[in-house]
Formats: C-alpha cells, sequence, structure tokens
C-alpha cells in the first residue's frame, strides 16, 4: 500500500522550521522500503534549495548503498564555526569525500568504474555533522534514511589532485575534539573500498535529480563512527595522505 509520502515531507520540513522535533513521522506517512524513502527525500529536497552534492554509504562492501541529497546551505569549505544552537544533535564523523570535474547525467548505459574515476576532480577530507529532525536517534531506521539519512552539514577540507594512488581503507585516520584523540586507527568505513559508492550514486541514487553534477561534493561515509559532541568542542580530522579539515562547535 502507497504511504503517504508528501505528509511524511511535510512533517520533516515542519519539524526543520518550528524545532518541534518528532517522535515518529505521521501514521500512513512512513516509509515501508527504501523507495519511500527516496520519495520522501526528493520532496524535502526540493524545498531545501538546489542539490550540491551527496552523502552515500553502505553496511558492508557488498551491500546495496543508501544515499540522500546535499544542499548548498549545508556544504561549508572553510574552518568556520557552527552553532550547536543551529542543530538539534552535534554528531561529528570523518569521512572521505570526492568532488565531481565532469558531469555524469543519466543514461541508459551503465557508467563503468573507470567513468567514474575519470569524472572526479579531487579527493577531500570532511566533517559530517549529524543532526536529526526526530527527538534522538535510534528510532526507526528507513524514517532515519527519509530524513536526509541524519545530515546536519558537511565540511570539506583541502582538495587532493593526485587522489587516484590512495587507497582509502589502507588509510589512517585520526580525529580529536580539543587536542584529545578520540579515534584513531585505519580505514574504518564499513562500506570499504567507496569509488563504488560513487558509481552506484551515478547509475542509480542520483538519477531522478538528474544525475550527478560537476562541482557536486560526495562524501561517502564514516570511518570513525557518530561521535555526539558539545558546544566548545574543537574538530580535527586528518586522513594521512589525504588531509586535514577542522571546525568547531560553539
Amino acid at each position: 500500500m502507497a504511504i503517504d509520502a508528501a505528509a511524511a515531507a511535510a512533517a520533516l520540513l515542519q519539524a526543520r522550521h518550528s524545532r518541534n522535533w518528532l517522535e515518529a513521522l505521521p501514521e500512513g506517512a512512513r516509509p515501508a522500503d527504501m523507495e519511500d524513502v527516496y520519495a520522501i527525500q526528493a520532496l524535502v529536497a526540493a524545498e531545501l534549495g538546489p542539490v550540491a552534492g551527496w552523502k552515500v554509504g553502505a553496511a558492508s562492501p557488498t551491500a546495496e548503498p543508501g544515499c540522500a541529497p546535499l544542499h548548498a546551505q549545508n556544504l561549508r569549505f572553510d574552518a568556520a564555526p557552527f552553532h550547536a544552537a543551529a542543530f538539534n544533535i552535534t554528531g561529528i564523523e570523518a569521512e572521505i569525500g570526492y568532488r565531481l570535474g565532469a558531469d555524469l547525467p543519466p543514461r541508459d548505459t551503465a557508467y563503468a568504474r573507470e567513468e567514474v574515476i575519470a569524472a572526479i576532480a579531487s579527493m577531500h577530507p570532511t566533517i559530517e555533522i549529524v543532526d536529526t529532525r526526530f527527538v534522538r536517534l535510534g528510532l526507526d531506521p528507513l524514517s532515519h534514511a527519509a530524513d536526509q539519512t541524519s545530515h546536519g552539514a558537511l565540511v570539506v577540507g583541502p582538495a587532493l589532485a593526485g587522489w587516484q594512488r590512495i587507497d582509502p581503507p589502507a588509510v589512517p585516520v585520526r580525529l580529536t575534539f580539543n587536542g584529545e584523540v578520540a579515534v584513531e586507527h585505519v580505514g574504518g568505513n564499513s562500506a570499504g573500498e567507496p569509488i563504488r559508492l560513487v558509481q552506484w550514486l551515478a547509475n542509480t541514487g542520483a538519477r531522478r535529480y538528474g544525475g550527478l553534477k560537476a562541482g557536486m561534493v560526495i562524501t561517502t561515509g564514516s570511518c570513525t563512527g557518530n561521535i555526539l559532541v558539545r558546544p566548545g568542542t574543537k574538530v580535527r580530522a586528518e586522513f594521512q595522505g589525504v588531509g586535514v579539515v577542522e571546525t568547531e562547535i560553539q
């Protein structure tokens, strides 16, 4: 039975505007599968403005990926601080991102891995701020996925042009809060090698939005897990050989 995607989107948008966080989506409007999730996402995205990037991830190297569109208002390319009051929660994840240098529009023939690699201009260290329009995380997973997969903002670090030599699962990552190490290990992304995620996004995930476009930033899933922080936290994520990205939650 079809759900009321419009009612779900309206509830999520109202929560964003009013900051009255949701216990659940309305009856009859809760997604039953990923098709419902993407229908709700698209309705919300239409109100949030042009799509400027994507988040994509997977539970394992062989699992079907999932995605959500990102918007220019939530992308930041400097270390300017964020105010905690702008969010419901402030979770921190260190991730590896890519920026496209060429369009990958929808087409009948699937993009090969080599074509996707050729379209990527640069690799970036990124910090995702995790947020939710629900009273807390850990409720219905599909509802959280419909809620822009719990996205708050994305801080994009400096570009690495010669990125093809980097093997992300083998990259050491260090995440620090106020100079104290919170996470330090190698790899850490449950999806494993991330180019397959970008390839899936080009072939499947972004089709309803007109495909991927040059300039878009694609972040490919947490390498550190989601860690909640308090105001007064300076965040630094370092991917060895890739770069450093910093921000602050005030």
